[in-house]
């Protein structure tokens, strides 16, 4: 099953982290990673196991690198029915009520319209001493599994 890596960012970490995760998958898994505002929703498939890595912006927004493809989720309405997902969201608990809303907003879209999310939601805390790449690299270490465990139940 391959992995297609999403991310979404204001500043760059995003994507540090998106390539992290890459690093750590096996190769038979084939990652790739994809910039949300250059990757077009009718490329999702169900064939693909997909990582969202997402970073919140101000007050608990998408930040600009995701902006693209949740307005073309919201206009396409893709049946995302079979895609298996998981995410990964940056944020600082400085802000308390909107921590790693930027993760969760794109979790809410995707299930929306049928995508399953599967395994732990990643929550990396800007405030605290834990690097966002090594933090990425451990959860997707838990990811793996569940993607195995995926690719058994598919057949």
């Amino acid at each position: 099953m391959s992995v297609v890596i999403l991310y979404g960012t204001e500043t760059g970490t995003s994507e540090l982290v998106a390539d992290a995760i890459a690093d750590v998958l096996p190769a038979d898994h084939d990652p790739s990673v994809y910039d949300m505002s250059e990757f077009a929703v009718e490329d999702l498939s169900a064939d693909d196991f997909l990582i969202v890595v997402c970073a919140t912006y101000g007050e608990g927004e998408l930040p600009t690198g995701a902006a693209p493809f949740a307005e073309e989720l919201d206009s396409v309405e893709p049946d995302l029915d079979g895609l298996r997902f998981a995410v990964f969201g940056l944020g600082d608990t400085v802000y308390d009520d909107t921590f790693n809303r930027g993760g969760e907003i794109i979790a809410e879209m995707l299930t929306k319209r049928g995508a399953v999310q599967v395994g732990e939601h990643g929550r990396h805390d800007g405030s605290s001493s834990i690097k966002p790449t090594a933090q990425a690299e451990e959860w997707a270490g838990t990811v793996v599994a569940v993607i195995e465990a995926e690719q058994v139940a598919a057949g």
